[in-house]
């Protein structure tokens, strides 16, 4: 049974890699993709959004979102994904319009008009959007399938702050208004994003595709993985963002546990620091699955035959 899913984005070169493999799964029916300001502001992420559907040739609403966090001046990661967002490559420009309307109003709007429990949120930036949804229509969270996001850290710790993931820290608030929602989150930490790294061989297999969208793939990630090797001294570069995506199409790739998680929001050192009680101390209800492990190779092989399916 195929699924229904909204993608909340800020992309990002992985955000561009989880919207393509979406775009290329027939398990997934893409109702739209929002945008959200992280990575880059939001005119950015929003073209970048236009770009990425216009490369992958199929037809999906894009609404504009939030431009901030809910109450904190924006942080974005141009010195990891370049000034547009999406440096690697040039793609010209945007041949796909923005759709008229809010992302806001769309996710409100979707979840209310789907029957109950058949749509799922796939924030892939920071949670601003689902967070300003929930609270301007709480009836739409039992509506709510699923969450499945890409954000938090706990064994990796933090790759913006000591403790804090970029995603989160962006807007904490946003984050922990989500996590304290009661909806079924499924999170998608650096503990196993950090295990899903780029390898020169698989690269080399997109650009033998000989097709624009591997190239693209392989441009975007050459130039990603530049930070990476940097900063951590790996081989390759993390896909974090298609890790959610590949969880709903192949969700025995990964494994985890379902545990509490809390979001810091007024730490000294720690704002944006994921709370995560692995080892169940606190006494606290699960509320996240929180998934810490990936069958690297499994998870590669499916990109590959997914953005082989473009031309």
């Amino acid at each position: 049974m195929t699924r229904k899913i909204i993608i909340d984005t800020d992309p990002g070169q992985d955000d561009a890699v989880a919207i393509l493999l979406a775009l290329a799964s027939p398990e997934l029916e893409v109702l739209g993709i929002t945008t959200v300001a992280g990575n880059v502001p939001l005119t950015l992420t929003t073209r970048n959004a236009q770009l990425i559907v216009g490369l992958s040739g199929r037809t999906v609403p894009i609404h504009a979102g939030c431009d901030r966090p809910l109450n904190r001046k924006l942080v974005t990661a141009e010195y990891v994904h370049g000034q547009t967002g999406l440096d690697g490559i040039d793609l010209g420009d945007p041949t796909v319009p923005v759709t008229p309307g809010n992302g806001v109003d769309f996710i409100i709007d979707t979840l209310r008009r789907e029957p109950a429990g058949t749509v799922t949120l796939v924030p892939i930036g920071p949670l601003t959007n689902i967070a300003a949804a929930f609270a301007r229509a709480p009836d739409i969270i039992p509506r709510v399938q699923q969450v499945v996001l890409m954000g938090g850290a706990y064994f990796e710790v933090g790759n913006v702050t000591p403790a804090a993931e970029f995603n989160i820290y962006v807007d904490p608030e946003a984050a922990a208004q989500v996590l304290g929602s009661g909806v079924d989150v499924v999170m998608m930490p650096l503990d196993v994003t950090h295990k899903a790294l780029t390898s020169a061989g698989w690269l080399a297999g997109l650009r033998a595709l000989g097709t624009r969208a591997g190239e693209a793939v392989a441009s975007w990630t050459d130039f990603f993985e530049r930070y990476d090797r940097e900063k951590y001294g790996s081989e390759g570069a993390p896909l974090h963002d298609p890790c959610t995506i590949a969880w709903l199409i192949r969700p025995e790739l990964f494994s985890g546990r379902r545990i509490n998680v809390e979001i810091e929001t007024e730490g000294r050192y720690t704002t944006g620091m994921t709370v995560a009680d692995w080892w169940g101390v606190t006494g606290r209800e699960p509320n996240a699955l929180f998934i810490r492990d990936i069958d690297r190779e499994g998870f590669f092989d499916l990109l590959t035959e997914r953005i082989a399916r473009f031309s």
